[in-house]
C-alpha cells in the first residue's frame, strides 16, 4: 500500500460511523476551514525558520486536511481525492504551454506568471456570467493585507493603476493627511474609515515596489518581537519590572538592541 494509500484508509476510519474518532466523525467543510489555515501558516513560519523537519511535519498536516475535505466530499457523493488529483494534474499541463507542448518558449519568470494569470482570467470568465467582475474569486478568507494586494493587482490588470510607484506614494501621504484630520476632528467612525484607507494605501506602495506586504509585516513584527525580548531580558537583568522602568531607561534599552542588530535578518 503506497503511503497516501495508507493515508486515505486512515482517514476513512477516523470518519468511520461507528468505530471512528468523535472528533473526525463531528467535523464539516465548514468546521475543518480554521485548522487549514493555522497548518498553512504553521508551515509558513516553519519554512520562515527554515527548520527541514518541521517543514516536513507541516506538510504532512496541511496534506492530511486536503485528505479530510476530500473524504468529506466522497461521504457526500461529490467528488473524490482521485477526482482533485486528476483535475489538478490536467489544470498544470494546461497552465504550462512552455513545458509540455504547444506554445513558445517562454524564457522569463514574468512571462510564465503573466500567462498563468491571463489563463486564470479565462477561467472565471467561462466559470462566470458576462457581468462577472474581474475582482471574482479572491478570496474572503485570506489575510486582509495579501486580499488587498490580490484585489490591486486586479485591478491594475485592466489598467485601473498609479503608472508609477510616485502616484502610490502621493495617495499615501494624501491618506494619511486625512486621517490626522479625522483624529483632530474627534469623529471615531471617519477615523476608522481613514485608517483602513491607509492601510490600503500602504499596500499599495508596497505592491508598486514589488514587494509582499504580508511577509513584510511578518519580518517586521518578528523583529519586534526579538527587540523586546532583549530589552526584557536586559530589564531582569537589573532586577526592574517592565512597569517600573523609566521612559529613558526604555529607550535607551531599545535602541541597544536595534545596535544589536538581534540576528534581524535571520
Amino acid at each position: 500500500m503506497s503511503d497516501l494509500s495508507r493515508l486515505r484508509e486512515l482517514m476513512r476510519r477516523l470518519r468511520d460511523p461507528l468505530t471512528g474518532c468523535p472528533w473526525d466523525r463531528a467535523q464539516t467543510f465548514t468546521s475543518v476551514v480554521p485548522h487549514t489555515l493555522e497548518e498553512a501558516y504553521e508551515l509558513a513560519d516553519a519554512i520562515e525558520r527554515a527548520v527541514p523537519q518541521d517543514i516536513a511535519a507541516e506538510l504532512g498536516d496541511l496534506l492530511f486536511q486536503v485528505v479530510f475535505y476530500a473524504q468529506l466530499a466522497e461521504e457526500a457523493g461529490l467528488f473524490t481525492l482521485d477526482a482533485v488529483v486528476s483535475g489538478f494534474e490536467d489544470k498544470l499541463v494546461r497552465r504550462h504551454p512552455h513545458v509540455f507542448g504547444g506554445a513558445p518558449d517562454l524564457v522569463e519568470a514574468g512571462e510564465v506568471h503573466a500567462r498563468w494569470e491571463a489563463d486564470k482570467a479565462r477561467e472565471r470568465r467561462a466559470r462566470g456570467s458576462a457581468a462577472s467582475s474581474e475582482l471574482d474569486d479572491v478570496p474572503l478568507a485570506l489575510p486582509a493585507l495579501t486580499r488587498a494586494r490580490k484585489l490591486q493587482k486586479r485591478a491594475a490588470r485592466v489598467g485601473f493603476d498609479w503608472p508609477t510607484a510616485a502616484g502610490a506614494w502621493a495617495k499615501l501621504h494624501e491618506e494619511l493627511a486625512e486621517v490626522e484630520y479625522a483624529v483632530a476632528a474627534g469623529d471615531a467612525g471617519a477615523t476608522d474609515d481613514e485608517l483602513g484607507d491607509l492601510l490600503f494605501a500602504v499596500v499599495n506602495v508596497v505592491r508598486h515596489h514589488e514587494r509582499d506586504p504580508e511577509a513584510l509585516l511578518r519580518a517586521a513584527n518578528a523583529k519586534f518581537e526579538r527587540r523586546f525580548r532583549h530589552v526584557e531580558a536586559a530589564l531582569a537583568v537589573r532586577g526592574v519590572a517592565f512597569a517600573d522602568a523609566a521612559p529613558d531607561l526604555l529607550d535607551a534599552l531599545w535602541e541597544a538592541a536595534k545596535r544589536a542588530r538581534l540576528s534581524d535578518r535571520a
